[in-house]
């Protein structure tokens, strides 16, 4: 009988022990332990060293010319050679990724903001759910490359009208992401019970809809991080991008696409840079799918 009683005496004590993790900590336990997660975050890691670093990592200034040292090919003088003026292209190639990751994070930040705004409005006013999502469609309806490159002709070659034009894009396409989620969530038990016990709109978006929407909307930033780089590098090629001698991917690319079978490093070695960052940030949001996406988290 003593056995039984300290048996059960000793079961709460253990229950007690452990302290509950929260769901995003256990969130971010699985994505540290996710391959392409970790494959994604490695390689950005590096990306991002680069650009951060990039004064350490050269002292070559990218715009200097060196016309004596033209179409040098990589070696231990140039790691990743020269251009036809002489410009180091490791110095090109590292301070362009600063101007990539800059504008990429501009446009995730202004679509985290106003497309999380629109689809929110959209899809919790329902009033004014068909008006916003035909504007939404018809901005849609364009292909975005061709949409981006006709807002970058109409603003003109500058860094602020090319995360303009990248945002304009963009933003429908996160508003759609939010609004799916709204109205999903909208029509859970706690938010009618907040709706019933009197809360606000404002109140009910803010506490309760949004920080439920998150998860696809993460996603989502990841994939639009991914496509504004390339699109920035692909107006940038076409010469709607920063004015030259601004190095940039795509400015690099272009002026290097004249010399393909002189020097094809000029333009192979950032095209590599880019495609790295772009597999890099689709792998990160291959594995925020994966682990936030609650039903492949169920059939894993």
């Amino acid at each position: 009988m003593a056995d039984g009683v300290a048996t059960m005496g000793s079961v709460p004590a253990r229950a007690a022990d452990p302290k509950p993790r929260s769901a995003a900590w256990d969130a971010l336990r699985r994505l540290l332990r996710h391959r392409s997660f970790q494959t994604g975050l490695f390689l950005f890691a590096i990306i991002l060293a680069a650009a951060v670093f990039a004064p350490l990592i050269t002292a070559a200034d990218p715009n200097k010319l060196a016309m004596r040292a033209r179409f040098k090919p990589p070696g231990l003088d140039h790691w990743f050679g020269t251009d036809n003026f002489g410009r180091s292209q490791l110095a090109r190639v590292v301070y362009g990724a600063q101007l990539s990751l800059m504008i990429g994070t501009a446009v995730v930040i202004i679509n985290a903001v106003f497309g999380t705004l629109l689809g929110a409005i959209s899809g919790y006013f329902r009033h004014l759910d068909n008006v916003l999502m035909r504007v939404n469609d018809a901005i849609m309806a364009f292909p975005a490359i061709l949409l981006a490159i006709g807002v970058a002709a109409v603003l003109g070659r500058s860094m602020p009208n090319m995360i303009l034009a990248l945002s304009i894009v963009y933003i429908p396409r996160t508003a759609r992401i939010v609004r799916s989620s709204v109205i999903v969530i909208r029509q859970m038990e706690y938010v009618q019970a907040a709706v019933a016990a009197g809360a606000g709109h404002w109140r009910i978006l803010r506490r309760h809809i949004l920080p439920n929407s998150m998860a696809p909307l993460l996603v989502q930033l990841s994939f639009l991080f991914a496509y504004a780089v390339l699109t920035e590098a692909t107006l940038s090629f076409l010469g709607l991008g920063a004015e030259p001698p601004t190095p940039t991917w795509g400015n690099i690319m272009a002026e290097g696409r004249q010399y393909m079978r002189e020097a094809p490093w000029i333009i192979a070695i950032p095209g590599a840079a880019l495609a790295i960052t772009v597999m890099a940030l689709n792998l990160l949001g291959d594995g925020l799918r994966d682990i936030l996406d609650p039903r492949l988290r169920i059939q894993q």
